[in-house]
């Protein structure tokens, strides 16, 4: 049964489109990084560029308060390689001068707006109601005809350029929201996930999306294997050292509010959340691996050591269906790229159903030279992918579910 738009359901010639997508990109010394992102959201691109519609593309770039929350300058000038035309770029999200720019769109032509998160009010947590009252739907949502959705990896956040117009304009579905909704489904059938494999350094997604499995469908989740900061946060909890680099951190990003729920997790689930064995620290520039009783004060856990490694190739065997979301590690600092690598290589060399998730991830593939055939699915999706399989409701899918139950009478298929 149909449950939101697609790009088949209309014609889009002339037609002003907004998309919202994900360009959020791994910044170096204030350089954005071009990742496979880019690539996934030209398709959606391309076919509204061979349809004729007039396209304004809406990304965000960082957090407020992080080093890499900055303009989306450079990501129009990425972009621009994979479609092959230029990206015109709106400096002012809202201002007479992005109107007027919008209104002389012609067929084909491609505006990138700058930073939504640059909008006060982007990030406030909210319903389509409230957020239909926000400054960039007020301002956007008379010079569109429709809004497309092709941001997966955020539909998780209940925000205003996810949900906002749900109740405004016909939402649709684009090429990438469309592909990573019926690759997931697929992935649950029959059974579900047994293994997940969760590191990175975005770890907050990860212990509500555990919480949230754990009380609703403990079946679906057998065994959660750590690395990367999440298994600092449960070693911290557990009662070990991780060093101070580590513990720093932890504080920095604020993840010591999560601790006492950490804490909870493992009193309740310590039999299914496995923790590394060993770990990787550096010393004098050299890697050096140590048992997780014997940490050092002053260092830094930047990867998972031998024997960890070598457990969780045992545990991959055994399972049935596997998600990876984050880098085990510091992969991109040599020698610290060892877990990350040979876990994912093992992956790919199983007959296991696998799901691999993440910018990170994906960048990690990347530069490790992992080809991403191997996996069953490669999702550009981290705190997005894991929210889905949980079971638990997205907003940016329900945004889309909503918008068509209000404008499906409205749009027939005969009058497309």
């Amino acid at each position: 049964m149909k449950e939101f738009f697609t790009l088949e359901d209309f014609n889009l010639s002339n037609k002003t489109v907004a998309v919202r997508v994900d360009l959020n990109s791994h910044v170096q010394n204030g350089v954005v990084l071009d990742n496979e992102r880019f690539a996934e959201h030209s398709k959606t691109i391309n076919y509204l560029i061979e349809k004729g519609a007039k396209i304004v593309l809406l990304a965000h770039q960082g957090r407020k308060g992080e080093d890499d929350f900055i303009s989306l300058r450079q990501h129009a000038k990425i972009l621009e390689k994979y479609i092959d035309q230029e990206v015109k770029f709106a400096e002012k999200i809202i201002d007479p001068s992005t109107e007027r720019t919008i209104k002389d769109l012609k067929s084909g032509e491609v505006l990138l707006l700058n930073n939504v998160r640059f909008l006060p009010d982007e990030t406030l947590k909210g319903d389509p109601e409230f957020h239909s009252k926000s400054a960039l739907v007020k301002f956007l949502s008379p010079l569109i005809d429709f809004y497309i959705l092709d941001a997966f990896s955020v539909a998780h956040r209940p925000h205003s350029s996810i949900v906002g117009f749900a109740l405004v304009k016909p939402n649709i579905a684009g090429k990438v929201m469309e592909n990573e909704i019926e690759s997931k489904k697929e992935a649950m059938k029959p059974l579900g996930i047994n293994t997940w494999i969760l590191g990175g350094a975005k770890i907050d997604d990860c212990i509500k999306v555990l919480e949230y499995v754990f009380s609703n469908s403990p079946e679906s989740i057998e065994r959660v294997l750590t690395g990367g900061v999440l298994a600092n946060l449960f070693l911290l909890a557990e009662g070990y050292e991780i060093g101070f680099g580590s513990r720093k951190f932890l504080e920095r990003k604020g993840y010591f509010n999560l601790l006492d729920r950490a804490k909870t997790l493992l009193d309740l689930y310590r039999k299914e959340i496995i923790l590394p064995e060993d770990v990787a620290i550096e010393k004098n520039g050299e890697r050096i691996e140590v048992n997780i009783n014997k940490v050092p004060w002053e260092a830094n856990i930047l990867d998972i050591g031998e024997r960890t490694i070598e457990r969780y190739c045992e545990i991959i065997d055994g399972s049935r269906t596997v998600i990876f979301k984050g880098p085990l590690g510091m992969y991109e600092k040599e020698g610290f790229e060892i877990g990350t690598r040979k876990i994912l290589t093992h992956i790919a060399h199983t007959d296991v159903y696998s799901l691999i998730g993440g910018g990170d991830t994906t960048l990690a593939l990347k530069r490790l030279g992992i080809d991403k055939s191997l996996f069953s699915h490669v999702s550009i999706g981290g705190g997005a992918l894991i929210t889905f399989l949980s079971g638990e409701k997205m907003p940016g899918i329900e945004a889309l579910k909503l918008s068509y139950s209000k404008f499906k009478t409205k749009f027939q298929p005969s009058q497309h």
